[in-house]
Order: C-alpha cells, then structure tokens, then sequence
C-alpha cells in the first residue's frame, strides 16, 4: 500500500499544485494588503540597472516556494497603473476628447501589455516546453517543465524598462521626437532599437535562469534583426515614434 499511496501523490501532487496558483494570484490581485509593493519597486529598479539580481532573487523564490513564478500580482497591478498613468498624461498633451482619452487607455493596457503580454507568454511557454528542454536522463529524475505564469512574469519584466523608454522618456522627448527631419528619425529609431533590444535581453535572462532548458541564446536572435532592420528604417526616413503617436492622435501630422 505504501508504494501505491507515494506514487499516487507523486502524480497529483507536481499536476495539481500549477492548477491551483493561477485561482490564488487572480484573487491577490484585489487585496492590497497581501502584496508586497517595496519588494516590487526594488525588482523593477533592479529590471533597470542590473536585471541579473533580479533572477537570482528568482531561484531563491523557487526553493522556498517550489515554483518560479510570482505567487504575488503586485508587478502587474502596479505596472498597469504606470502605464495607465503615463497613457493619461499622453491624452492629456496630445487629446482633446475625454471619451477617446477612455478609449486610449483601455486600449493600450489591453493591447501593449496585458492581451499582447499573454499571447507571447503562451508562444514562450510552448515553444521553451517543446523545443528547449533537456532531455530527462532517467526515469527517476523529475520533469520540470516551464509555467505559463513564469513565462508571462518574464514578458512582464522585460516590458517594464522598455515602458519606461517608450512612454516615460518618449513623452518627454516627443516635441521632438515627432518632429520632421532627419534627427527626429535618427533618434526615434535609437529609442526603439534600444527599448526593444533590452525587452529580448531581459527575455533571454528570464529563460536562461532555467537548469532545465538549454539553446536559450535563441532568444538574443531577435536583437540581431532589430540591428539589422534599424539602419534601413532610418535611411528610409521612417519615423516610429510619429507613427505609432498617429495610431491615437492623428492630429500630430
């Protein structure tokens, strides 16, 4: 009886346990008292200036709570309010309509962060799932396997910092940022080759913590196309910041 009941729990026990973080951190999200804002801000500065600490602070959190993935919605409560902060501000430069100001909102925390977020957190997590892991030498070693919810915290932390180039440094630079001519356009691309680099920097981090997976640098490659594809968009007088500000304020050209 004794080997049927350990092998019983070694079967629910790994299955059950990622069943029953996901209803738990939904219900974090509206108690306030239960997250921990400072250890969140210090995770974010850190994103900033040396996100290697950050995953380090990772692999602790995965032996005191047998998971990579945040068990707290701290990161993504507060990085919704920054951005609908910063979206705000935007309106209010460039918007003279309250409703569409609404509209704005909305839709640049649904579609920059959240829907996007998931949609790529799900490509990471079956692609890392199927593709990256190391095979298992034996029978008797456990299969680890990536969780949705860490794939989606690695997208989350590899947007903070390019959130604070293109919305906090990119509203401040953007009088001349959408202005015509070749110094807007070379700056502008920078911005966004810059922004975009560190996001799959940071993604790269997030999945190399792993033990379990091996080619992670496969996530670097895209640094190489960003690299490559920049100096074509600036000869061509390709102006990001001006075409994405037209996606919401087409009074801007």
């Amino acid at each position: 009886m004794l080997p049927t009941s350990s092998s019983a729990k070694a079967r629910s026990g790994p299955n059950a346990r990622p069943n029953s973080v996901f209803p738990h951190y939904l219900r974090r999200i509206v108690k306030w008292q239960q997250m921990d804002i400072e250890y969140t801000f210090w995770q974010m500065l850190h994103l900033c200036t040396s996100p290697k600490v950050v995953y380090q602070h990772t692999k602790y959190h995965k032996q005191t709570k047998n998971q990579w993935a945040r068990d707290d919605p701290a990161f993504v409560v507060i990085c919704s309010l920054l951005l609908s902060v910063a979206t705000i501000a935007y309106c209010a430069a460039y918007d003279h309509s309250a409703g569409h100001a609404v509209f704005v909102v909305i839709s640049v925390l649904l579609f920059h962060f959240l829907i996007t977020g998931a949609i790529l957190a799900t490509f990471c997590w079956f692609f890392t799932n199927n593709y990256l892991r190391e095979e298992v030498p034996n029978s008797h070693v456990v299969e680890q396997r990536v969780e949705w919810l860490y794939a989606f915290d690695v997208h989350c932390n590899s947007f903070f910092p390019m959130f604070v180039l293109l919305y906090v440094v990119h509203y401040f630079l953007s009088p001349l940022l959408v202005a015509h001519g070749f110094v807007p356009v070379l700056l502008s691309n920078v911005l966004f080759m810059g922004a975009v680099s560190y996001y799959h920097y940071l993604n790269y981090l997030g999945y190399d913590v792993l033990p379990f997976l091996e080619r992670t640098t496969i996530f670097l490659y895209p640094i190489g196309i960003v690299f490559v594809l920049s100096p074509i968009l600036i000869l061509s007088g390709f102006n990001p910041s001006r075409y994405v500000m037209n996606m919401y304020f087409s009074q801007l050209l």
